[in-house]
């Protein structure tokens, strides 16, 4: 709809004038190649528009998200290769010098959680250790909202096994555990809902039609004043301003906070995933992480990516917090749950161990910031010099920062380095996704300068 908007500012349709012949009957006829001229016009911009609007339709998400459909063969489960699959996960959970690094990881990746840095990280491990990735085909996401189907999958044939499964996806359990060896590892990420809840309104807020009526300067402020006369649950897109955890973790984000069903999902997400990262807690997750898949500190490095530039606007206030957090209730009860849990298991770890090696894994990573960050920080999307470390930007804006590359660096970093700063839409290309969708989109995109 957005692209039929904006085809007719930027192709109006012509305004026929038939000759009035019972009031002006001096006026002679309409050349025969006007007409001719007009008709081409009315064609071709027809034409443009419909595949314009068709290309729309694969690129962005459906209108109406539901259950992926699946045939009997979708349905063949997983068929490792005898000895191919890794041990059972509490064998790799030890801290043993015994213990061995896994390989088989479900990345449940959700929305505006640091996620990004995370699947840098797994795509730089996966290609260290020539994994098998489960990419998409033909977008970057299993289309999303759509629930996720293995025959989503980029060359997926009945009994396809995958060691790593990372893209943004509708999680549904039963289709993803069917693509991994027994003994993977199930992982993701939450953050502060609040927090989460303006990253998204601001990053998607021009995709979601009702958001477009908001006239004030902070928009955000103007929403959580009265955001039942904003915010419809069947709108297009809508799913991106309230619950958005819940929903990108397949459940119905529209429950009445006081529903026993919200609590028996939080524990289903509890029994079915090893561990739940926390955005705010970064760098204690990752050692959390690297403990759990008992891998080396250089595998968890990491270059913060995908951030957002500063908003002009200030950051929520504690009222605006409050509601922000209200409005979000069934991501609160989720977030507060795992929030527990998480520090539970930083007891357990050992504090004192934990502080060790965050300060281990600090001092990594400002090491490799001075080797390769030419200026030593992110810069606006206008400063990147190098069209491959471009991230991808939110439709109408250039918010989202990135880095230059050092040109002079030690050959032993030199692949490390440009690894930890390369875009997920690039380093997908690098590993062989066909993302061919993604890039026409981006094509018309530049073209229209959106």
């Amino acid at each position: 709809m957005a692209i039929g908007f904006c085809l007719l500012l930027l192709f109006p349709t012509p305004t026929v004038h038939l000759p009035l012949r019972s009031l002006v009957p001096e006026m002679p006829p309409l050349p025969t190649k006007r007409w001719e001229s007009m008709a081409k016009g009315l064609v071709l911009g027809a034409v443009f528009t419909s595949f314009l609007l068709l290309l729309y339709s694969y690129a962005v998400p459906p209108l109406h998200a539901g259950l992926a459909s699946t045939t009997p063969e979708d349905t063949a489960p997983c068929s490792p290769a005898p000895g191919a699959s890794d041990a059972d996960l509490t064998a790799a959970n030890s801290s043993s010098e015994g213990c061995r690094p896994r390989r088989d990881i479900v990345f449940m990746k959700t929305h505006k959680t640091a996620s990004s840095t995370l699947l840098n990280i797994l795509f730089r491990f996966g290609q260290k250790h020539g994994l098998k990735f489960a990419f998409p085909s033909g977008r970057n996401d299993f289309d999303y909202p759509a629930y996720f189907a293995r025959s989503l999958v980029q060359d997926y044939r009945p009994g396809a096994c995958f060691n790593i499964i990372c893209n943004h996806m509708r999680f549904r359990y039963q289709e993803v555990r069917g693509l991994v060896p027994p003994g993977a590892a199930f992982i993701t990420v939450l953050r502060d809902p609040a927090r989460l809840f303006e990253s998204s309104f601001h990053y998607f807020g021009s995709v979601v039609p009702l958001t477009w009526k908001l006239s004030s300067r902070d928009k955000l402020a103007e929403f959580l004043q009265d955001p039942d006369r904003y915010y419809d649950p069947n709108g297009y897109n809508a799913h991106y301003l309230r619950n958005l955890l819940f929903f990108d973790l397949g459940y119905d984000s529209s429950l009445d906070p006081g529903s026993p069903r919200v609590e028996q999902h939080i524990l289903e997400v509890e029994s079915r995933f090893h561990l739940v990262l926390l955005q705010e807690y970064f760098d204690e997750s990752l050692v959390l992480l690297k403990d759990l898949l008992c891998w080396e500190l250089e595998d968890v490095l990491y270059f913060k990516l995908n951030a957002r530039r500063d908003s002009p606007v200030p950051r929520l206030s504690g009222e605006l917090y409050r509601r922000a957090t209200a409005w979000n209730m069934l991501d609160t009860r989720l977030y507060r749950h795992f929030n527990a849990s998480f520090w539970h298991r930083v007891e357990a770890f050992g504090r004192e161990r934990m502080a060790h090696e965050v300060a281990a894994l600090r001092r990594a990573n400002e090491r490799m910031r001075r080797i390769c960050i030419d200026g030593g920080q992110a810069v606006d999307a206008a400063a990147i010099q190098d069209s491959a470390m471009q991230p991808w930007q939110p439709l109408g804006t250039k918010s989202i920062l990135g880095y230059n590359l050092k040109k002079s660096i030690a050959q032993r970093h030199e692949q490390l380095c440009r690894r930890m700063l390369t875009p997920e839409i690039q380093y997908l290309m690098d590993l062989g996704a066909n993302l061919w969708v993604t890039k026409l989109w981006k094509l018309i995109r530049d073209f229209l300068r959106w």
